[in-house]
This record gives C-alpha cells, structure tokens and sequence, in this order.
C-alpha cells in the first residue's frame, strides 16, 4: 500500500488534509481519505503524514498488503510503535495468516518547539465514558495543569448516525463547553468509510471493532497535533472486564509519536461508577447522548430502545435519575424493554446490569430484578455453548450457522445492530 499526494485544500465550506490510498496487492481502486474541520478551526488541522500512517498501517495490516510506503519524515518512536500494534493484533486474534508488514518511510530527526503550548483534550461524544473522564479531569486536575482538558474532538464519520443528527448534536453540547470550560472542534473523515465495505462483506464489523477504533481515532488526532499534546480515550472497560479490542490500554498508547500522546483512562472505574459521577452532573445528564440510531424521535438525542439506551436508562432508573436525563425519549423502564431491546455479548455488558439488581431491590422493582436475572442466564447459557463449540466441536456449530445464507435485509440490519454496539460511548 502506497500513501502518497499528501495535500491540505478548502472544499466547500470546510478545511481538509488529504492523501491517495494505492493498493498493491488487492484489486482496488485508488482511494482519497481526509480529515476536515471548519473554518473556525483550519489553523489547528496539519498534513501530518502520522495520521495517513496510522490510519493505512492497520488497514494493509489486516487486508493482506505487502508493505505500507508513505513518501514522509515519520517519528521513529510511531514506527516503533506500529510494529508493536501490529504483533500485539496478530497474537491477540491467533491470526498466522496475518504478516507484520514494513513500513517504508524516511526518518524524522527533529521535532519542531511549538510557538503556542500545546494543550491535552479528549475524544468527545457526549457519552458515559466521555462525559466520565471529563468531570474527573475538572475534579483531579487544577486548569492550570498542562493534563487538564481544554479541547476535544467530536468526530464525523465513525458511527452509524447522519449528518444531520450529528451536527444537531454538537450544537446541543454549546452549554456542555461552556460549563466544562473547553473548545469542541467538529471533524469530518473517511477513514473508515474508505475500507467500510471491505469490513461488512465479512458479515459484520469484525475489522472497525477488533482493530482499528483507536487507530482511527488516533489517526485523526494527530493531524491536530500542532494545537494538542495529548488526547484521551475514555475507557470502555474496566480492569476486570479487559479483553482483546480496538481500544485497549495496552494498544492505544502505542499510536502515539514523541510529540503527540495517545492516554486511555480510566480502566478502574466500573460503568455504573461512572454513570454515578454524570448523574452528579446535571447539565451533562440534561445533554446525555449515548446513541448513534440513523432514526431518532424528534427532539432527542437518543433513541431510547437500541441496547446501549437501555443499558444506560436502566443504570439512570437505578440511581432515580432517569427522569431527569431528558434526552431520551421516556422515564421509565421496564421489564419487557430489559428483556426484548438488550443484547448482551461481553460479561463487562452483563456487568452493567448485575450492579442494578441490589438497588432495584431497595426500591421494590421486583419486576426489573427477575427480567434483569433472565437476562444474565440468558447470556451464560450462549456463553457455555459458545466455550463448548469452540473446545469440544472445534466450532462446528459457528461456522456451519455462518454459511447459512441470510437474506440481504437481515444482514444489513445485523450489521446496523453491530455498528450501534461498538464500545465508543
């Protein structure tokens, strides 16, 4: 895979940096990928060839390409690094048909020293987890630290939501910034959407889920690098739940460069532990969006019955705090609701419902206490048959269920539901 044609332009009314995408060992088409932002912000967005180099090394490593060549001065420390994630990819998948690929660029020798300091900010999506790492910044951090949150990035183009629900979001998060005191910069790419196709042939989004999150966000932050220091991702996952992903504390580090740092905060924290600390917050509970449906009630930021609005609904009505989320479309939760709109996968998932039942019970919610109870045997018994697929049959069931064909509807729906679920909150 060749990067090549590095270019910064104005299209529209946007800013944007640039790059062609060669492929060289698959049939594929030269492709443009871009970062953009508006005009407000265009003096802080650079042609960083890091960005191009995250973002195509991961997807070359995944797809088969031979190589990654990209005509650019590369810190040495990044390239280090993406060698290190590409290992760290291939031994956490068992993937022997994967190879870890060179990377063919010049050597960067020197960094330049910033006219302006340069300031920490956070991947921002008005979240759990986001919203979570922000009030603990104010909390831990006085304004004056170089680690305390000034800015953050709210990106375009990784969820599956519509333009226009995006920008309806941002304009909502106007009273966020002000109270948080910090600068939301909106951003535009493809650099998911370029590959995109290529992950759903594979029944799913197997490669944005597993591999390439933070590579992509990663990607994006480092073509802010001449305004930002460092950036956080907000964990996901506490310490107990850890697992291969494509956010990991282990792999997000490694996409930083000498001058640009890549954190991942947070492990320690269970998700209830950090619905606590929003529910505290009550413009943030007021402004609360956790979902990324195509389709939203008019008038909300969330939809109110895809799995991860049930999920943090339900934590809310634990906390008797769901009432005053305004965000979402109803109250109240019920049984039914817990039972039919949850799709637990990863006992992290099941954790965030284990931790109502004690609370529920306190308030006589008999009803939420049993659904939430089925729930979770439910998931174990797909789990024990899962484990046995996979130790005992070799996972005969899994791979004789995947060759059933499936209508072109369910598939697409299927993998609407997959998108919806990846852990970016």
């Amino acid at each position: 895979m060749k990067i090549i044609n590095l270019k910064s332009e104005q299209k529209d009314n946007l800013f944007q940096v640039g790059a062609t995408v060669i492929w060289e060992n698959r049939d594929r088409a030269p492709q443009e990928v871009y970062i953009a932002t508006t005009k407000e912000f265009a003096q802080d967005l650079s042609c960083n060839p890091h960005s191009f180099l995250i973002a195509c090394t991961i997807v070359a490593f995944y797809y088969g390409e031979k190589r990654v060549f990209i005509d650019a001065e590369i810190c040495p420390q990044l390239l280090e690094n993406l060698q290190t994630a590409m290992a760290m990819l291939k031994v956490w998948y068992k993937r022997s048909d994967r190879s870890i690929i060179p990377i063919e660029a010049k050597i960067k020798t020197t960094v330049p020293t910033p006219t302006t300091p340069k300031q920490a900010s956070i991947f921002f999506t008005g979240g759990i987890d986001t919203l979570a790492t922000l009030r603990l910044n104010r909390i831990n951090y006085p304004l004056e630290h170089p680690r305390s949150i000034k800015d953050g990035l709210f990106i375009y183009g990784f969820s599956n939501t519509t333009l226009e629900n995006y920008e309806k979001a941002y304009k909502s998060f106007d009273e966020i910034k002000k109270d948080a005191g910090i600068t939301l910069i909106p951003v535009y790419t493809n650099l998911y959407a370029f590959v995109k196709d290529l992950d759903v042939e594979q029944f799913g989004i197997e490669f944005w889920k597993d591999y390439y999150t933070s590579a992509a966000l990663s990607a994006v932050a480092h073509a802010f690098s001449s305004r930002l220091a460092s950036i956080s991702v907000s964990s996901s996952d506490e310490i107990a739940y850890l697992q291969p992903w494509g956010t990991h504390p282990l792999l997000d580090t490694l996409y930083s460069s000498y001058d640009f740092t890549i954190r991942h905060e947070y492990i320690a924290l269970s998700r209830f532990t950090k619905t606590k600390l929003v529910a505290e917050w009550d413009l943030a509970l007021q402004k609360l969006r956790v979902c990324d449906q195509l389709s939203l009630p008019p008038g909300y930021l969330n939809c109110g019955e895809c799995p991860k609005c049930v999920a943090t609904m339900a934590q809310l009505a634990a906390l008797g705090m769901l009432e005053k989320a305004t965000t979402f479309p109803a109250n109240d939760i019920s049984a039914e609701m817990i039972l039919q709109k949850s799709n637990i996968q990863h006992f992290d998932e099941e954790a965030y419902y284990l931790d109502l039942v004690e609370l529920f019970e306190q308030q006589n919610r008999t009803d939420l206490v049993i659904s939430i109870q089925r729930l979770s045997r439910r998931f174990r018994s797909k789990e024990l048959i899962k484990n046995i697929d996979k130790k005992i049959l070799g996972g005969a069931i899994y791979h004789a269920y995947s060759k059933i064909p499936k209508p072109k509807s369910v598939k697409k729906n299927r993998t609407l539901d997959k998108i919806t679920q990846t852990k970016l909150a």
